[in-house]
């Protein structure tokens, strides 16, 4: 099966409009996934001045403009929502979109917008609970008529979620690149793993590890999907190809150069286990560069 093409779109300095034509562009172009992102301040962090649209608004939104892409966010920080909050979200973004959503779920790492709200960001091994107990609570009640749970974070108490998804199974991917608690939680409670910009190398050495923690957990590995997001710059003449190449230097984790180089850098995260590579924009949005991506990459590697 062919390597699936994404489109991960952060919704940052940029007004809502562009956001919706390049979702919509996404949608009728063949993109298997459209993504955001879970911000409240600009990521990475600088002073908390540029524009930032919430996520799970925005995917309501996303949802609504499509009809065709699975849609989702890359990833929800398990600290900004209760599990029963999200799950109601996430229902009614799956019935918005007749069953296409995915939940993209991490333990949290941008610290200002923390502490700007007052959310907890505690040690790595708090934040790893969270999540675990987090994904735990969100499938009960994505799949149990009700839910009881109790755990050191969350608890639910014959706790509903009517009506039910439209999906049987809404995919919960856990992202990040931790080796110690990250990989194992994608592994145990996960049907999808997500990482952000890492070298083909890089990734190819999570997913063996990624392949060992299936195997512990007594799992199938081929039954956990495998996904990289990529920065993308891409050239629509050699000339402005070999002038990004030079500004942006090092290419690692990254579309960039040529459409030819695109075709190789995505073909090569294929063969090193990506089921879905999903190309990064940032804005501006470079439109000429998207249009080519579209006609000449996505029939070469689809």
């Amino acid at each position: 099966m062919a390597v699936k093409i994404g489109i991960h779109g952060g919704q940052q300095d940029i007004e809502m409009d562009e956001l919706r034509r390049m979702w919509r562009f996404a949608d009728s172009n063949g993109f298997d996934f459209i993504s955001l992102w879970d911000h409240f301040y600009e990521a990475p962090p600088i002073d908390g001045d540029s524009p930032v649209f919430e996520a799970i608004a925005g995917m309501a939104a996303l949802a609504a403009e499509t009809e065709n892409a699975r849609i989702g966010c890359h990833v929800l920080c398990v600290t900004y929502r209760n599990p029963g909050l999200l799950a109601n979200s996430i229902m009614t973004i799956d019935h918005i979109s007749h069953g296409r959503v995915e939940v993209g779920l991490g333990a949290g790492w941008q610290v200002p917008e923390h502490m700007a709200y007052g959310y907890p960001f505690d040690s790595p091994k708090a934040r790893s609970d969270r999540l675990e107990e987090g994904i735990e609570a969100l499938r009960m009640l994505f799949t149990e008529d009700v839910s009881n749970y109790s755990g050191n974070y969350y608890q639910l108490k014959d706790a509903k979620l009517y009506p039910r998804p439209v999906q049987e199974r809404i995919p919960i991917v856990v992202g990040g690149r931790g080796e110690r608690r990250t990989l194992p939680t994608a592994a145990r409670l996960a049907d999808g793993w997500n990482v952000p910009y890492a070298t083909v190398d890089e990734f190819t050495r999570l997913n063996a590890i990624l392949d060992e923690r299936c195997t512990i957990e007594g799992r199938d590995p081929a039954t956990l999907n495998r996904s990289v997001n990529l920065h993308m710059r891409m050239g629509t003449t050699a000339a402005q190809a070999a002038q990004i190449e030079q500004e942006r230097g090092a290419t690692d984790g990254a579309v960039v150069g040529t459409a030819q180089q695109a075709i190789d850098a995505i073909k090569a995260y294929e063969e090193a286990g990506a089921s879905r590579v999903s190309i990064a924009i940032r804005p501006p949005i470079e439109w000429d560069a998207l249009q080519a991506f579209v006609e000449e990459v996505m029939p070469a590697v689809q």
